[in-house]
């Protein structure tokens, strides 16, 4: 007998009849013997119809009480599946994050777990119930109720599968697994059986949008066993993220190629070229809450320097009014940037054992006659910045060079 956390995303529990399938495939493994815990998300496009309703009353939600109306989307959906549990005869109760509870920082929105209350959820499991959890929500000290942000029930189910020392926890979504790049963009892309936790981090990280970035470094951190597999396939193996490195794994230099259209690179010119330049440009974004990835600096002529970084691309615009306000406390010469550029990320564990691998992206990207913007490398991965127009040709050039079709 496992003891098994599943989580089923929107889609999956989109409708009446696929809350159905999902009840008898829950079903399924518990007459195998298994205890099972499940963790749902809303339904398909519950959540952004609760934040439309929020918007029209108020242009800028109160965040608590936002948060009040976004958690109702899942408690729709643990009652509706317990009553499909119910039908076909599997004995099932549902719980929302305040009712367990699942503790939380007061940070409404994207609350951070601090802790979870298996009490009860052992009791049930002991009298052979099948335990249904609303995802995305918890409850701070106050009594408060709180979110954790897009993506948050993936979060939920491996903080509930630490907790109760779960055998392995699987997230259920729309795709069968991990893939070595987006299928959408190179239809020869394969279905990986196995990738290490370093890996799917940075994946994660780079814009693959399987599992949320959260929940791999949750996982990691308490060693939860994970498997990403297709609710909409009966029969399917999905994609194991695993801690053990085996000597096959050491062998393949690439597991996958990741890409993120949420780019945007922002250029600071002609600053003095002194100790904390890059400070004064960079502290004033990050106190307006904009996040960085990519940074360059070049040095110029004259003890001046070039600065580059990117920011998400919805922050674009914020970045440039916060530095213009301050291009004269920094000196910059001029203050521009380009909101039409994607990072194309080439990641795996071999990159570690095998060198060559950043001078074969850049041959491949010079083949296909595509500019590179800005680089930033990992020990096991290589991102570059290009013209969102390449995206396309530069993954599938990507892909096919590092025969990742194979």
């Amino acid at each position: 007998m496992a003891l098994i956390v599943q989580k089923y995303g929107g889609t999956s529990v989109g409708s009446i009849e696929r809350i159905q399938n999902v009840a008898r495939r829950i079903a399924k493994f518990k007459q195998q013997g298994n205890d099972v815990v499940v963790v749902v998300s809303a339904m398909s496009g519950e959540t952004n119809r609760l934040l439309a309703l929020a918007e029209a009353i108020q242009t800028q939600p109160n965040p608590r009480e936002l948060d009040v109306v976004l958690s109702t989307g899942e408690q729709v959906t643990i009652g509706l599946l317990c009553m499909a549990l119910q039908e076909i005869g599997v004995p099932a109760k549902s719980y929302t994050g305040w009712q367990i509870p699942i503790s939380t920082d007061k940070v409404h929105a994207k609350a951070r777990i601090e802790d979870v209350n298996d009490a009860k959820l052992k009791q049930d499991l002991k009298e052979g119930k099948v335990i249904v959890v609303a995802g995305f929500q918890g409850v701070d000290e106050n009594g408060d109720i709180t979110t954790l942000g897009r993506g948050g029930s993936d979060t939920s189910a491996v903080a509930l599968a630490a907790k109760l020392k779960a055998d392995e926890c699987q997230i259920y979504t729309d795709v069968d697994g991990v893939y070595t790049t987006d299928p959408r963009v190179v239809p020869e892309a394969k279905r990986l059986n196995k990738i290490t936790f370093e890996e799917m981090l940075e994946l994660a990280s780079l814009g693959s949008k399987v599992l949320q970035i959260r929940s791999v470094e949750f996982a990691g951190k308490y060693h939860v066993r994970l498997r990403v597999l297709s609710s909409l396939k009966d029969e399917c193996e999905g994609t194991l993220i695993t801690f053990e490195e085996d000597e096959n794994m050491e062998h393949v230099v690439v597991s996958g190629i990741a890409f993120d259209k949420n780019q945007a690179r922002v250029n600071v010119k002609g600053v003095p070229d002194r100790p904390g330049i890059a400070y004064n440009i960079l502290g004033s974004i990050a106190d307006a809450n904009i996040e960085v990835d990519m940074i360059i600096q070049n040095v110029g002529e004259n003890d001046t320097t070039d600065f580059s970084f990117t920011v998400p691309r919805n922050d674009y615009q914020n970045a440039l009014k916060v530095l213009n306000a301050e291009q004269d406390k920094i000196h910059a010469k001029t203050i521009d940037g380009d909101d039409t550029v994607v990072k194309v990320s080439v990641v795996g564990l071999g990159m570690r054992s095998h060198s060559g691998v950043a001078s074969q992206i850049f041959k491949t990207l010079a083949d296909e006659n595509i500019n590179i913007q800005m680089i930033s490398t990992s020990e096991i991965k290589v991102s570059v910045l290009i013209d969102e127009k390449y995206l396309e040709l530069a993954t599938r050039a990507l892909h096919e060079v590092f025969q990742l079709d194979k």
